[in-house]
Order: structure tokens, then sequence, then C-alpha cells
């Protein structure tokens, strides 16, 4: 047992034995000796390399993971992510001093060797026999590039970078071919020029670029002498000799590549000895990284562009190749991204939501005809403290959303007259609409199967003095809960379905909306704010659904080259006719005009809006849009917990929560400050007759107690809808009034 240490590893003798053994291979690969298969030599242990001729040649050098800049439509930076913290700069943009610094301290004589430097192994083996243990190394600079190359390919995968790093005689053989390869392919500069901008640094920075702004907050171009030591003796041992944890260690460290750079003639000993005199002189720029750094409150924007790119096939076929893309970074990402939509969004959630509230509130802005997302922000701050959230409540569960979305309301009512109007059901369509009835017996799906209301359910509407008969555009605008019952018993379901799918409407989690009466009038299921506001810009852009994007351009820069990538493209296509969406924004301008959406109305151009309140006033909405921007606004509690009665909100007290009361200024003052100083269009209106005087007169003396029937702030007798602006065109002759007084659907009502 002499052989063997206290501790149980092998004795001085074995350890020189050992990298004897090491040194004569190193010689034999540096002269290009063809060796047979390692075991040979004794050196196959468990497993360590294959034959030195069966090695591949060709060592795979990937692209270096380099950091990502997100940027707004107009060039503005957003944010910068990475999975390693590195900008990959060409040799003659790297200080002298620091290259000189690095190959003094690593490898003084690397431009008189080759892939192995065998004095240098000597020198080390004598070190290592005398002090008993192995305290120098012999790693040529090309030998550690090759090291650092495993590890860049290893990624992130814990048991690849063990495999890279591993102490055994095979990875050092197959360190040492490559290391061959490597000399004669790129020769010593483009080798000192890949190194230093491969190696880590510490404080998350990787090549010389990212350390020299990290710890000094400069270029690498311009490191001054003091400072290029520092980051060369750094590279040994980060955690070791860094400065910011450790400020003694790390100069002395700093001194001994000073004296070292003296020592093999690259300054003299009178510049080492003033270096050596100076403070570290630190000036740390803390990493700035993820999206949780994003200006402008854009973090859920950019983990949405984040989403896009690990998740869309366009940027890879599989899961595996779009994260390849994502982590190795080198992208510069153009977003769609408004500066000013964004900039209005936040400033309008700050002012009505405070993030402890006991709900919060999200919203997205998106441009008609186009499908850019031009703002999106919420309440809830991106983080991971105390009301913070990861989830981004403004898109579906795939793209980094919540479950399921948030119920609708009555903003889902567009889409039922939509879908009746394309039917042929007349704009001045009239229903009995009384306050409380029974959902229709049946209701037709698209099949042979129809919707049968078994449990007798019943749907009432928010107050008892909303009683009819109605035509679409008061019902519209007072959100008159059993008229759209009745409708739908009219037109079935499946033309509603069909219209939702032109129009890009799905549930939080992707998927179709279940084919039930509840669900297909009066909002009871789950949408994303992004999915209402894309789906309400179809209406603004006079029928036609644009699918929502992101990502305007993206640029990846891999060595010295820069190309672009594909990205999603919006498409476009016809979801009603013009005809149908014009009728649809006169009788949205009416609930904005002196509707259930007052509060949420702009003065100064023309838009149109829908409020939706849902069961126990768990959400409230309001989705409106002009003929340029479209925007969609929920307030509720995520977990669906909170019932928004008696509740106070952004430092405001509310008995009870309504669409246009809160949602509704949070829109407004949104898409005022987006819209300031762009181009007010109109809309294309329709003219939608008012009921004989006479009908009109009936009613209210049956109900004249309610304010809403003919006092509205219109001042005529439409039941407060107000003036609409002359229409382009009248109805259609064809178009009659018709209907029956059957109504009905899902599971209790929802509100206006």
């Amino acid at each position: 047992m002499a052989n063997k240490r206290s501790g149980g590893g092998l004795s001085p003798i074995q350890q020189a034995a050992k990298f004897l053994g090491v040194s004569v291979l190193a010689g034999a690969v540096a002269a290009g000796i063809a060796l047979p298969a390692a075991g040979a030599l004794g050196l196959a242990a468990k497993g360590s390399v294959e034959g030195f001729d069966e090695i591949p040649a060709n060592l795979k050098r990937p692209p270096l993971s380099q950091r990502t800049t997100i940027l707004d439509n107009q060039g503005g930076r957003i944010a910068t992510v990475y999975s390693r913290d590195r900008t990959v700069v060409e040799l003659k943009d790297i200080s002298p001093y620091m290259q000189q610094a690095i190959v003094a301290i690593e490898d003084s004589r690397f431009y008189k060797h080759g892939a192995v430097d065998l004095k240098g192994v000597l020198r080390a083996l004598n070190r290592n026999a005398q002090s008993g243990e192995v305290s120098q190394g012999a790693s040529t600079l090309t030998q550690q590039y090759v090291k650092n190359v495993f590890v860049e390919e290893a990624g992130d995968d814990p048991t690849l970078v063990a495999q890279a790093t591993q102490q055994t005689l095979g990875r050092k053989i197959k360190e040492l071919k490559h290391a061959i390869q490597v000399e004669e392919e790129l020769g010593k500069k483009k080798i000192l020029e890949n190194y230093l901008n491969i190696t880590f640094f510490g404080q998350q920075a990787y090549g010389v670029e990212a350390a020299a702004q990290r710890y000094f907050s400069t270029s690498a171009k311009d490191l001054k002498l003091e400072q290029a030591a520092l980051l060369a003796g750094v590279v040994q041992s980060p955690t070791r000799y860094d400065p910011v944890n450790d400020e003694q260690e790390a100069i002395r460290r700093r001194n001994v590549v000073l004296q070292r750079m003296a020592d093999v003639g690259n300054v003299s000993q009178a510049e080492a000895d003033e270096a050596k005199d100076k403070p570290l002189g630190l000036k740390v720029s803390k990493p700035n990284n993820g999206c949780i750094t994003a200006v402008k409150g854009a973090s859920f924007f950019c983990d949405y562009v984040r989403e896009l790119v690990l998740n869309d096939k366009v940027f890879g076929k599989t899961k595996k190749a779009r994260a390849k893309v994502w982590n190795q970074g080198g992208l510069t990402i153009r977003t769609t991204l408004d500066p000013q939509a964004q900039k209005s969004v936040q400033a309008s959630i700050k002012s009505h939501v405070r993030k402890s509230d006991k709900v919060a509130t999200a919203a997205t802005l998106v441009e008609p005809g186009t499908g850019k997302i031009l703002g999106m922000g919420q309440s809830k701050p991106y983080g991971y403290g105390k009301n913070e959230t990861e989830i981004n409540y403004s898109v579906e569960q795939g793209r980094g959303g919540s479950n399921f979305g948030f119920p609708t309301g009555s903003t889902f009512k567009p889409f039922l007259a939509a879908a009746a109007l394309e039917e042929g059901t007349p704009p001045i369509q009239s229903y009995p609409a009384p306050y409380e009835m029974p959902y229709p017996e049946t209701v037709e799906t698209c099949d042979s199967s129809p919707w049968r209301n078994t449990d007798g359910a019943k749907v009432e509407n928010e107050d008892e003095s909303e009683v009819g008969p109605y035509r679409l555009k008061e019902a519209m605008a007072k959100s008159v809960n059993t008229y759209f019952v009745q409708m739908l018993g009219d037109i079935g379901m499946c033309p509603v379905s069909k219209i939702l799918d032109k129009m890009g409407v799905v549930q939080g989690n992707g998927k179709k909306l279940p084919i039930v009466p509840s669900s297909l009038t009066l909002g009871s299921t789950g949408i994303s704010p992004l999915t209402m506001s894309s789906a309400y810009a179809t209406f603004a852009n006079r029928g036609t659904y644009c699918t929502p994007i992101a990502i305007e351009s993206i640029n990846r820069r891999i060595g010295g080259e820069t190309k672009s990538l594909a990205v999603p493209k919006s498409t476009c296509s016809r979801a009603m006719s013009e005809t149908t969406a014009d009728t649809i924004n006169t009788l949205l301008s009416g609930v904005v005009d002196s509707g259930t959406g007052q509060q949420a109305g702009l003065t100064d151009r023309a838009n149109a809006g829908k409020t939706g309140t849902t069961d126990e006033r768990r959400n409230a909405w309001f989705v409106g849009y002009t003929p340029n921007m479209s925007g969609a606004v929920w307030v509720g509690s995520a977990t669906q917990a909170v019932k928004m009665s008696n509740i106070t909100i952004g430092g405001v007290w509310h008995e009870k929560v309504y669409g246009g009361q809160v949602p509704g200024p949070i829109w407004k003052d949104a898409m005022s400050g987006a819209l300031e100083g762009k181009e007010s269009p109109g809309f294309n209106l329709v003219n939608i007759p008012d009921p004989p005087k006479e009908d009109k007169d009936r009613r209210d003396d049956d109900d004249n107690d309610d304010p809403g029937n003919g006092n509205g702030n219109g001042g005529n007798e439409d039941g407060g809808i107000g003036d609409i602006p002359d229409p382009s065109f009248s109805i259609p002759e064809e178009w009659t009034i018709g209907g029956n007084g059957n109504g009905g659907n899902g599971n209790g009502g929802r509100f206006p």
C-alpha cells in the first residue's frame, strides 16, 4: 500500500507516471503520429476513448450563444435576453493589452508552439511531481478553446456539461486531436479571437466584450492595462478571483498578471508597477437580462415574443430546434409594439388600478387591417413577489397566458348579431324581450342533434325595467340579454360558430368555443383580451379579420455574418360582408354614444364598443375600436374568486362594477393617448330606422318609470341612444321586421 496516499488518492509516483503517460501521448499527437487503440497503451479506462484514429477529425463549432435584443417598432430597445450574456467581437475590436494579458498568463508560448506545448507539459510534470499534487496544468490556449467549444455545445444540459468537463484521459485525447485540427484550420490570431469570445469571465459575462461591460462599463476595445490584467486573471477561477465579491484577492491576481506581462516583455517593469498601484476602478453594470427588465411595462409583451419563437414552427420544426434558435440568440427582433401606444396603456392602467388591488386589469391594442399588436399591459407586474405574476393575462394559455382566459359577458353579443345579419336578419328585428324568460326548448346546432333545455333554465336582464319589445339597436345599446337569447333561438348556433371561426375567436386554451347557448350568447366562456381586440378589429376593418402578429423582422448574427429569418405573417380573410360590419359599427357607435358604454366614449373621433359583465360580477370588460385601432380591457380576479361588489379599485369605491364603469375609462384613456396626433377616419355608418313613434309611446306608458325609455342623453325617442352621424347608405328594402317571441339560453344571465 506504499503507493497510496492517506486520502485514498494516487501517490506522487503514480501521479507522475500517469501524467507522463499523457505527456508521451501528447508528444505523439503533436507530431501527428497515428496511434493504435488507446487500450494498447493501457489508456482505455472505462470507456475513456476509442482508437485515436477513430476520433472524428472535424470539431463542430456551434454558433456562440449571444444576447438577443428586442426592439419596438421605432427601433427603441424593449429588453435584452440571453442564455449567456455575450457579444462577439473581432480581434481588432479587442484591446492589445487584453490580447497580451491573456496570452501572458494562460499560455506565454502561444505563438511559439503548436497545438500542444511539449515544453510546458514537461515543466508541469516536474512541478506536479515535486508537489505531490496536480498544481500546474499544461493546456495551451488552443486546447482551452476546444474545451470551451465542448462546453458551449453542451448548452444548459448538466449531463452534457459534466461530460464536456470531466477529468478523464478520454476527453483529453479528444481535446488534443481537435486542437491539432483547429491550429491547422484557424491560425493563431483567429484562435485567440475565438477564445476571448467564448471563455467565461464570471458575473454572467461570457466573452471579453460582455466582461468589459460588466466590470468597467466600457468596451473590450477600450480596456486599459490594469483592466485587461484583471479580466485575464479572472479566467482561471471566476469565483475565487471575482472582483465584485473579493477585491483583495482580485487585486492580488491582477498584479500577478501584470508581473507576468512584464516578465515576457509585453510591458516594462515600470508600467507594470504603475498599474499595480492603481485601484480596481470597477464600474459594475448589473446583468440586465430577461423580459423582467423590459422598459415601458412591456415585460409581458416581451415574454409573448419569446413564446412565439419557442412555439411557432416558422422558427423550427421541433421544440428542440426552436429552443436552440432562442438560446443561441444573436437575434435582433423588431416588433410591432408602438411606444406611444404602450406608454398610454401603462399610464391608463396605473391611474385606474393598483397592483395591490384585489382584482387586476389587462389591456391590449391592435391595428385593424394588419393584426399588429401595438400595446399590451396589466396591473400585476411581471415578477415573482407579492402582487406580481409571470402569467400574461392578455394572451392565451399557449403563449404564456391564463389556463382558460376570462368570461366575456355581453361583449360577445356583437358576434351573435353579426352572425344573424349574415343570415339575413334585418337590423330592425324586434323581439318581445321580457325581463325574464326561459331558454328555448331547443336550439339548432351544426349537426342533427339540437341543444335541448332539459333543465328549464332561465335568463334575465340586468334590471327589471328592461322590458321589450326592443329592436336590435336599442337592445345592443342597453345590452338586453333576453333579446339576444331570442335571436339565437331563431338563427341557431351553427352560424355563430362559423363566424367565430372566421374571426379567430377561441377559448383561452386555444380550443373552439363549446356549442351551447350560454357560450354563444352571453359570453360564459373564457377568452383572452388579445383574442377579443383582434376579433373586434374585424368590425373596424369592415369585415376582414387579420391574425395578430407581434414580430416585424428578425436579423440573426452568426460570426461576422447577419442574415434575416422568416417570421410569422398576419393572414387576413373576409369574415363577413362589409354591410354587416358597417351595421355592427353603427350599432356599437350607439353603445358608446349613449348606451352602457358612455363612460368609455371618445369625444374627438369615431369610435364604437361594447360593455360586458359576467355572473356575480367576477369579470368586467370593455372592447372597443376606432377605424384604425382596436382595444380590449378586462378587469377581474385571475382566480375568478372576487365578486366586484362593494369593492375599492384604484382607490375608488364601487357598489357594483359595470363594464362601462371601470374597464371603459381604462380603454378610453389608453386609446386617447395611443391615438393622439394620429388621423381620425370615420366609419361607413348605415341608417337603422327607429321604431314607429306609436310603438315607442305605448311602451313608455307601460313602463313610465324607466329613465332609459325615451329620456336618453341624445334627446330622441330611441331609449336614450342619442344622435347617430349621417349614414352612407340605407337598409335594403328586403330586410323586414320578423321573428318570434321564443328565447332562451345558458345558466343564468350575463349583465351589460
